[in-house]
């Protein structure tokens, strides 16, 4: 079947180069009247599951039909083996697929299936990297979801510029987006990073897609997050959390467990924070150590944003009488993950205070807030959500902003609520 799809392409790639030449910048459809807002009719979009629970969370429930999904990451970080893996999963759902690699030869994409627990696997595969031959292969194959690894790879016999650079990278992108919403063919294209961690290519290629998915995480640990920095059909900033198995990705159900230390008693320095990351609270550990510095002390933050940090110490100073200007501090969120959110800045500064008088909060204990450059403690988004998660998995004592206090008693959690940083250390110390 590779083979009659593979010579299908080849005998429609002169056929596709004259059709996709002649209308180059043609639009998708005729030009259509313009009509009230009230007017047209809103309907539910319809999704089909990929079968990966945590990745189905990313995309808002599953892929949509002319969808263009851009996913970038590391190179080994594991972009590949899931979207073989989705692929596999739809196809035993006897939807058609195609897998269109040019970076890999189809004996090495073999190699990995077989390893992933996929020996009898029917997903379509062709190595090519002409555009024209791959669109003619698409048209018709017709499947319902295909995959480009990577956009990078590919180049248009209608430009002389090289693979990957920009003006190829623009051309490709575009034909694949306009042939997926005039077809309705799901398309997910692979995207090479940069040494920051920014995808390679024109930022145009972001505004073009539908949804952009991140892997984030350390290809030294077993542990991957996929998070949703733009999508059309979802929430932006939801993550999803996978385990890299022998058998490929697999999804965690409670990524809490992750992102908290396996302390047998409580140690200073440590606070738990209640985080917010699209819809799903998770609770992370914050840990901080302040140490004697130098005359130039150094401010070191691993997941959080750094000149956050060197305010909240300003703040700390200033309001709650609490002096670490000779010290050395540094902040790690423990997992690997990166928190943006502000509501962070409780935890943070209770886990200073504890690092800095060796005291340790008591085990059980969570926090979450924003704090103000007056010392105010302010409220955070769906904080009854967020306090329902700690109970749910045996957490006791939570300090949050008077503003996200629960109406009605959370069962097994005593909740402090604080209007200031001043209030919070002191029931700190009471404990």
């Amino acid at each position: 079947m590779l083979e009659s799809s593979t010579g299908a392409a080849s005998g429609m790639a002169g056929t596709g180069k004259n059709r996709y030449a002649a209308s180059h910048y043609a639009g998708l459809a005729a030009a259509q009247p313009v009509t009230p807002l009230a007017a047209i009719e809103a309907t539910d979009i319809a999704r089909t599951p990929t079968g990966i629970g945590e990745l189905d969370r990313v995309l808002g429930g599953g892929v949509v039909d002319g969808a263009v999904v851009l996913i970038g990451g590391d190179p080994g970080i594991g972009k590949s083996t899931l979207l073989l893996q989705t692929l596999d999963h739809l196809q035993r759902l006897g939807l058609p697929t195609l897998y269109v690699s040019g970076e890999e030869s189809g004996a090495q994409i073999a190699l990995r299936s077989r390893r992933l627990g996929l020996p009898a696997s029917q997903v379509q595969v062709l190595t090519e990297i002409q555009l024209e031959k791959i669109l003619a292969t698409i048209e018709a194959t017709q499947p319902a979801i295909a995959v480009i690894d990577s956009i990078q790879t590919l180049y248009s016999d209608q430009l002389s510029s090289a693979p990957g650079s920009v003006a190829q990278v623009r051309e490709c992108a575009a034909h694949l987006t306009r042939l997926a919403k005039a077809s309705g063919i799901a398309i997910v294209l692979v995207g090479h990073v940069t040494k920051e961690g920014a995808l390679a290519g024109p930022r145009v290629l972001e505004h073009m897609v539908d949804t952009v998915l991140y892997f984030e995480g350390d290809t030294h640990s077993s542990f991957r997050l996929i998070r949703a920095i733009k999508n059309r059909f979802g929430a932006v900033n939801e993550i999803g959390v996978f385990a890299m198995t022998e058998t490929g990705l697999k999804g965690v159900t409670n990524p809490s467990a992750i992102f908290l230390s396996q302390h047998s008693e409580a140690v200073p320095g440590s606070c738990v924070l209640v985080t917010l990351e699209g819809t799903r609270p998770l609770l992370v550990e914050i840990q901080a150590l302040v140490d004697s510095g130098g005359p130039s002390p150094r401010r070191l933050s691993v997941g959080l944003e750094r000149d956050r940090l060197a305010m909240l110490l300003a703040v700390l100073h200033r309001h709650a009488g609490v002096a670490c200007g000779d010290q050395d501090v540094f902040i790690n969120a423990v997992g690997g993950v990166r928190i943006s959110e502000p509501a962070a800045d409780l935890a943070v500064l209770l886990a200073i205070q504890s690092s800095l008088r060796s005291k340790p909060l008591p085990k059980g204990f969570i926090a979450f807030g924003e704090v103000g450059l007056a010392g105010e403690v302010r409220p955070a988004t769906r904080g009854q959500e967020r306090l329902r998660e700690a109970a749910k998995l045996g957490f006791a004592v939570a300090i949050v902003p008077k503003a996200n206090a629960p109406k009605k008693p959370i069962e097994g959690l005593t909740v402090h609520a604080v209007e200031r940083i001043e209030q919070a250390l002191e029931v700190v110390r009471g404990f």
